[in-house]
């Protein structure tokens, strides 16, 4: 297609800089238009959102050939005669207005050549028929196919002669956006300024560029929306471009970081002074010897505690290596030297938990509380005025901690658990109530490599691998219709050797919508299947009260089937609960199933965890369920997961989910690029630095992760 020229007096107006990439769209037509509207509803407003919106694919179209060039899979161009048609109307399918659809089938003869080829058309409208009649001799474009071995083009396009779009020689093609079509894109890009193209800001520096054979921004863009002579266009280069704006995303999202770390490491607190006799006995606090994983661990805090700057760091490992065990030595280390330490926990039954522990470990010396949203407000009150005259050491809680009702005397460690389940922004509010405190993010789920140095990339991170000795861990089986009788055999069999049983469901009600099992359905049906045993439901909709007394029951046994939505993802610790049978559990990721199962086989007895599914599933969602079956290393789990579901908002207000700000790199597909980056940055400093001056970061990425 041409590019047509702008005769808008705002773009001839417009000076084609920096500051053109967030020029509104808006500003290239005089009236809204439908294509507007749907560009603004996926948020794309501005020429450099526009920039971003690539072409599911580009085809350099072929020349005009002889017929016996067209190639199976390939796009052709010829020109013919007609020799024949026939127009059959398609009863069985209708068009606008109930119009009757023709298969229609022509043959035709090559204008250079004797040979023959049959176009078709199924579900065509009457107008194509015309169309071909008016014509009888015009050019055709399609892509090659085979029946009964011979070769035809299904639904090709037809040009009068010497109009077809041969003088620009690309295919491109843009996704469809709420029903706008590709051509209608391409409209858009077609009002951008040819100028504006070769003006496009750069990035990367010139001289690294030409050490690692990039394209400029302006010409990655241009190849990448092939807006560029054909004759220049070639699949090499277009994949040179690709590199080069892969690269540079990797790129700026590692000075992000490395900015994000200087400004941190700027900021500057009193050392921690740390005896010997302390780090021994935090070390024995718990009944049991650390593994050598959880030693070098608290090693590692323990030197970040002496230094005169605010640590940052990610304790990572699978689910029940004991990163707490860690967290809570090191928090006696703080408690010991007169600092205060809040605990924040994205449930309140995980800060219970953590709270029942800690008090046990710790409360014989130290204040320990208990914060949540449902802590009655007289309470609330009194925890708030001791946590500010420095009367509780330690407190445990939820969202509630970094309410502005709350305040520390001497906040000097801030650990929060689960950190993927809170924004960036509820982070910093919490650290925000110390001055410069040391920070401890612990992690359920291992974070590929990858992923770590791209979405903590500014943090030390410590990874916990070995397992306290003595746990059996679990076995993961698929439940169908087919073997519900064995399993259900097999948890009555456990139950009888006085073992417990979690049953976790997807949802708490009936849902018009989706076709899971729930919470109240499984709850009735398994009083049916195991009557003689005592059953009870855990939900998020309990009150505190009703949640505690059921988790209370369940760990002195006084019940034997826990029934439970995914609250038990993460902290619940009963050490005799042996099986965890998921239902629907394609309805749920796979770092999360991974977490649940680690509920059972803690301790010496050996944990089953059942994916129970009463319904067909697809390939897709089976092939996930046997992900989980297979590996037990969370490290594996967490890369395929990380393929399936994506990377995370790296420096948005959440930091789970399938949004990235990368539109082209991907840490799964580009590793190999993502290490050069990072390399490079380290490699070449000074031609980095520039870079790193000229970018704004808010300043809420400076605080926390």
């Amino acid at each position: 297609m041409h590019q047509r020229e702008i005769s808008n007096t705002r773009w001839s107006q417009l000076s084609i800089s920096n500051n053109s990439l967030y020029t509104k769209i808006a500003d290239l037509y005089s009236k809204p238009t439908k294509t507007l509207e749907a560009l603004n509803k996926k948020n794309i407003t501005t020429i450099n959102d526009l920039l971003w919106l690539l072409p599911r694919r580009i085809v350099k179209l072929p020349d005009l050939a002889k017929f016996q060039y067209a190639n199976i899979g390939d796009f052709f161009r010829g020109r013919g005669e007609v020799v024949s048609i026939q127009a059959r109307p398609n009863f069985k399918a209708r068009g606008k207005g109930r119009a009757v659809l023709l298969n229609i089938t022509v043959t035709v003869k090559d204008d250079l050549s004797e040979n023959f080829i049959t176009l078709k058309w199924f579900n065509a409208y009457q107008s194509i028929q015309k169309k071909i009649e008016s014509l009888k001799h015009f050019e055709f474009l399609g892509v090659v196919s085979v029946f009964n071995e011979s070769l035809q083009i299904v639904n090709p396009e037809i040009f009068d002669i010497g109009k077809s779009d041969s003088e620009t020689g690309l295919r491109i093609t843009y996704p469809t956006i709420d029903s706008i079509k590709s051509h209608h894109i391409q409209k858009v890009f077609d009002k951008i300024p040819k100028g504006f193209w070769d003006k496009i800001p750069e990035i990367i520096p010139s001289s690294i560029r030409d050490k690692k054979g990039l394209l400029s921004r302006s010409q990655a863009f241009k190849y990448l929306h092939g807006r560029v002579p054909p004759n220049e266009w070639s699949q090499e280069e277009f994949d040179r471009a690709k590199r080069s704006i892969i690269y540079e995303e990797f790129i700026y999202d590692q000075l992000k970081i490395k900015l994000r770390k200087n400004k941190r490491d700027q900021l500057s607190r009193e050392y921690i002074d740390i005896s010997k006799e302390d780090i021994e006995k935090a070390k024995s606090l718990y009944p049991y010897q650390f593994t050598e994983d959880q030693t070098k661990a608290l090693n590692d805090i323990i030197v970040d505690f002496k230094n005169s700057t605010p640590s940052m760091r990610l304790i990572q490992g699978d689910v029940g290596c004991g990163k707490t065990t860690v967290a809570v030595a090191s928090a006696f280390l703080i408690l010991k030297s007169g600092g205060q330490v809040a605990l924040m926990c994205p449930t309140e039954t995980l800060a219970l938990q953590h709270f029942r522990e800690i008090e046990e470990i710790l409360g014989s010396e130290f204040n320990v509380e208990l914060l949540v949203g449902s802590t009655k407000a007289s309470k609330k009150k009194v925890i708030n005025q001791k946590l500010a005259d420095g009367d509780i050491d330690i407190v445990i809680g939820t969202h509630s901690l970094f309410q502005d009702s709350v305040s520390f005397a001497n906040l000097e460690l801030a650990i929060i658990d689960e950190q993927h389940k809170f924004g960036v922004e509820q982070r910093i509010k919490l650290m925000k109530k110390g001055e410069n405190p040391h920070c401890i993010i612990m992690s359920a789920t291992p974070i590929p490599r990858s992923l770590s140095l791209t979405k903590y990339g500014d943090l030390d991170i410590s990874i916990i691998k070995t397992m306290p000795k003595g746990r059996k861990g679990q076995k993961t089986r698929i439940v169908t219709n087919e073997n519900l009788k064995n399993y259900l055999s097999f948890v009555k069999t456990r139950l009888e050797m006085k073992e417990q049983v979690y049953v976790v469901v997807p949802a708490i009600e009936e849902s018009e919508n989706e076709d899971i099992r729930n919470l109240e359905h499984t709850f009735e049906l398994y009083k049916k299947y195991f009557p003689d045993f005592r059953i009870t439901p855990l939900h998020g909709r309990m009150s505190p009260d009703e949640k505690e007394e059921a988790i209370t029951k369940f760990k002195k046994h006084e019940i034997d089937i826990l029934i439970a939505t995914s609250v038990i993802e993460v902290g619940i610790n009963i050490i005799n609960s042996t099986i965890m049978a998921i239902l629907s559990p394609e309805r749920f990721g796979l770092s999360s199933l991974h977490q649940m199962r680690g509920r059972v086989g803690r301790g010496d007895k050996p944990g089953f965890c059942f994916l129970v599914t009463d319904r067909e599933v697809s390939p897709e969602s089976m092939q996930r369920l046997q992900v989980i079956e297979k590996y037990t290393d969370g490290f594996k789990i967490a890369e395929e997961d990380l393929k399936i579901r994506g990377e995370g908002d790296l420096f948005g207000q959440e930091q789970s989910g399938v949004v990235t700000q990368k539109k082209l790199a991907n840490i799964v597909l580009n590793q190999d690029i993502l290490y050069e980056a990072i390399e490079d940055i380290k490699k070449y400093p000074d031609e980095f630095n520039g870079v790193l001056n000229s970018i704004e970061v808010d300043e809420k990425v400076f605080t926390t992760i």
